[in-house]
């Protein structure tokens, strides 16, 4: 959000610098990233003096009179000029160019002054026509002042060029109340203890009485109170729309606006001034002279004011006349009944929208206005009756015409069937104090918080009954009040104990958990893997798939909401880093960087039985290739086992080497496995199904496995048990089992190692084969088995019975027959 230094001077009393005001307000909460000067001028008029003609002789150059003039600017010798103008004269006084000053044209081109001959005559200046200087077009001859200023004295001071600067202020999206010049000006009132002075009103005069057509005939009309809980109206007739004046011009100019015309200038200066948007009709446009606000039917077309047809969704607030629409409320003007050069009369509302209507029509058609930006947070519903008045008086001022007042007593119209009101709640001392860490002095924060227009209704020592005005719509608790007082206290005003004490002492926590995650950044890293950081805020949509995929306990929980979005398309916490990071891999691949090995450490959000859930996460993402294709070999697709070698180096990292296996039963793979660690999941892996893939726009197969991180940090122990180096040889051997087609590699590991517990250090499987020859669902296992004895070399005879036990094992427990 850019606000103008100067305009904010109109607003409060300031004597401190730009970049003064910058540090105050950013220690208020609103960040200041940046300041930037702004010349109404180009070059500010820097090296422009005003100075006066001493003597003028003119001289002839091909017919061309030209003139030798001697010029004071305020130094001890006076400059000589060669000027072509034919109207300089001696005693004139007028506006010189000094040297090494910088002329700037309005086609862009420049030049500097330098000392030099002209025709054989010294130069050491130039005297000014008003496109030299910037300050008019006339070229006819140079500009003539009529001024006392001493000789020497800035240009800038004679044409009350005050230097402006642009205050660029990061807003964000709980401080509604800023976004304004008045807001930023009520956070320096707070601050610096100075009065606001609001635009003047007194003009405000409405004619009903002597009036050619007689009092205004406009009704209003609000169908949804829901949407619309105010609509103020009035109607002024005979203006003149035109240019506006160099000031309102400058002022919009100053926050990167472009000025259109006076009556649309006047709108967009009242929003920025107020942070309240309105919008103004040709009158003569409104059908049967009424103003209808309603939801028209889902279809209804409607061209706005860039001239874009769009087709109305049924949830859209509009306002109309009697028969069609005219502006999305909140959002943008129709084109139809927009402000043109030939309006005569119009019709001005300022109204209160709902933020979710308001929000909810932008997303969908994709708009955003300064209207919106505003609507969409939370306006002052009890600035309308003055923001409306305000732009009369700049109407006739600046366009002429004659207020036309209605039948109401306010002199215009104010519909406002249900009141919006107060935030209204107790705030105890002793909280105030514990929280803030200090002891205020209770006048002291009764000060603070009436110069933030938060009203104290009753005090009884203890505790305090507050009224806190709905323009702060981030303040409505008790916490909210207590960090209002605190920023304008100033964090840095709260001074530290030499001694920090605590009335609870834990104990140190065995493990460093940020030490154990960037041990495992370090690992993938070192393995190829890029780490990704994507948004806690995702689509609804994108939970929706994951409630269609869950099972079991994970039915039960519900998406996390947002209160006040940003959009409709970020609007609930995700459930899941699957999708989020999804959208990662589309992102590169949409960038022909197809083969990706990604992971990311966040939070997943959900709500269960009205209690809010958070829980921490490890997600990797596989897909592409794992091997480029080179002239000794092709490029090589990733498969399941690349991601299960990347989980399970995680796993060894982490120090959990026990662990159990499963089909997983997410519905969010095509095919997978769970590892678990005491009958609970700790790790679920597989191939994305191509349907949520789709969501995301992933057309390939993508390979993904999502960590439980803080239950693998539990699992973590900070106790190593050395041995040394085996002195006896382990064993080997191998067998072939004929199996069913259902038996899994896990239940023949669970076997061997439950019918040989001593000597068994390791399973493997390293060949499957199925054929015609093995019969029908069977298939054949090879398996090797590591056999060893701390104490002593194995004999053939101890190997062999050991064999002859699993044998009997996998013959009796899985029907195995073994191959020869």
């Amino acid at each position: 959000m850019k606000i103008s230094y100067n305009w904010l001077k109109s607003l409060i009393d300031i004597q401190e610098s730009a970049e003064e005001i910058g540090k105050l307000l950013t220690a208020t909460g609103l960040e200041v990233e940046g300041i930037e000067e702004i010349e109404s001028v180009k070059g500010g008029l820097k090296g422009f003096v005003v100075g006066k003609v001493l003597t003028c002789e003119t001289f002839m150059v091909k017919e061309k009179q030209l003139s030798l003039t001697t010029v004071d600017i305020g130094t001890e010798i006076p400059s000589s000029i060669v000027c072509g103008a034919e109207n300089v004269r001696a005693e004139q006084k007028v506006i010189v160019a000094t040297l090494g000053t910088t002329i700037h044209f309005a086609d862009g081109k420049s030049f500097v002054i330098e000392k030099r001959k002209v025709y054989g005559h010294p130069s050491e200046g130039m005297i000014c026509a008003e496109d030299e200087i910037g300050v008019g077009t006339s070229h006819d001859g140079i500009l003539v002042l009529d001024t006392a200023l001493p000789n020497g004295t800035p240009a800038a001071k004679y044409f009350s060029l005050e230097p402006d600067f642009q205050i660029e202020i990061g807003l964000t999206p709980n401080r509604a109340d800023a976004a304004s010049h008045l807001g930023v000006a009520r956070d320096l009132r707070a601050v610096l203890d100075r009065e606001i002075k609001m635009p003047s009103i007194e003009t405000f005069k409405p004619n009903s009485q002597n009036t050619e057509r007689g009092p205004s005939d406009f009704q209003v009309i609000i169908e949804n109170a829901e949407a619309c809980p105010r609509f103020c109206g009035l109607e002024i007739r005979g203006i003149k729309v035109q240019e506006s004046p160099s000031w309102l011009k400058n002022a919009l100019q100053s926050i990167g606006l472009n000025p259109i015309n006076n009556v649309v200038d006047i709108t967009n200066y009242i929003c920025h001034t107020l942070g309240q948007p309105m919008h103004a009709f040709d009158a003569d446009e409104v059908n049967g002279h009424k103003i209808v606000v309603r939801v028209p039917e889902k279809g209804t077309k409607f061209t706005t004011l860039d001239g874009t047809e769009r087709t109305l969704s049924g949830n859209d607030l509009m306002v109309c006349n009697e028969t069609e629409p005219m502006a999305i409320a909140g959002v943008f003007g129709g084109q139809k009944s927009g402000i043109k050069a030939t309006t005569q009369n119009l019709f001005l509302e300022v109204a209160y929208f709902s933020p979710v209507w308001v929000r909810r029509t932008a997303t969908f058609h994709g708009l955003k206005t300064d209207a919106s930006f505003r609507y969409e947070r939370g306006t002052d519903p009890n600035m309308p009756p003055f923001a409306i008045r305000l732009a009369a008086v700049l109407m006739q001022e600046l366009a002429g015409g004659e207020i036309i007042g209605g039948t109401s007593a306010n002199g215009f119209i104010d519909v406002y069937p249900n009141p919006v009101e107060n935030f209204k709640f107790s705030v105890k001392y002793k909280n105030i104090n514990r929280l803030i860490g200090k002891n205020l002095d209770n006048s002291l924060i009764h000060k603070i918080l009436q110069s933030l227009d938060i009203q104290v209704l009753s005090d009884d020592g203890t505790i305090m009954q507050v009224s806190v005005p709905p323009y702060r719509v981030d303040v409505t608790r008790e916490a909210d009040v207590i960090e209002e007082i605190l920023r304008i206290y100033g964090f840095g005003s709260i001074e530290l104990s030499e001694n920090l004490q605590t009335d609870y002492l834990s104990s140190f926590p065995e493990k460093d958990v940020d030490k154990l995650q960037f041990k495992i950044i370090e690992l993938l890293a070192g393995n190829g893997f890029n780490e990704i950081q994507t948004l806690s805020i995702t689509k609804p949509a994108y939970n929706q798939a994951l409630a269609a995929t869950a099972k079991g306990e994970n039915t039960e929980r519900r998406q996390v909401v947002l209160l006040n979005p940003l959009s409709e398309e970020l609007s609930v916490m995700r459930q899941s880093l699957l999708l989020t990071g999804m959208e990662s891999v589309a992102y590169n691949i949409n960038r022909r960087q197809k083969d990706l090995k990604l992971f990311e450490f966040g939070r997943s959000y959900y709500k269960k039985e009205d209690k809010y859930k958070e829980n921490k996460h490890l997600g990797l993402w596989l897909t592409g290739n794992s091997q480029s294709e080179t002239w000794a070999s092709p490029s090589t697709p990733v498969a399941f086992h690349d991601l299960a070698l990347a989980v399970q180096k995680v796993m060894k990292a982490m120090r959990v080497n026990n662990f159990d296996t499963q089909e997983t039963d997410s519905n969010i793979f095509q095919f997978g496995l769970t590892y678990l660690v005491n009958k609970k999941p700790i790790v679920s892996l597989g191939l994305v199904k191509p349907s949520l893939a789709k969501l995301a726009d992933v057309k390939q197969a993508v390979f993904y496995a999502d960590f439980d991180w803080e239950y693998l940090l539990k699992q973590y122990s900070e106790k190593i048990a050395f041995a040394g180096i085996p002195k006896f040889p382990e064993v080997r051997r191998d067998l072939s089992l004929v199996i069913d087609s259902t038996v899994n590699f896990e239940q023949i590991s669970a076997i061997a190692l439950k019918t040989e517990r001593n000597l068994l250090q390791n399973v493997n499987l390293f060949d499957v084969y199925s054929g015609e020859k093995l019969g029908e669902n069977k298939k054949s296992y090879s398996v090797s088995f590591s056999l060893h004895d701390k104490e002593k070399t194995l004999t053939d005879e101890v190997i062999d019975k050991s064999m002859q036990r699993l044998i009997a094992a996998y013959e009796k427990g899985l029907g195995a027959v073994i191959r020869k």
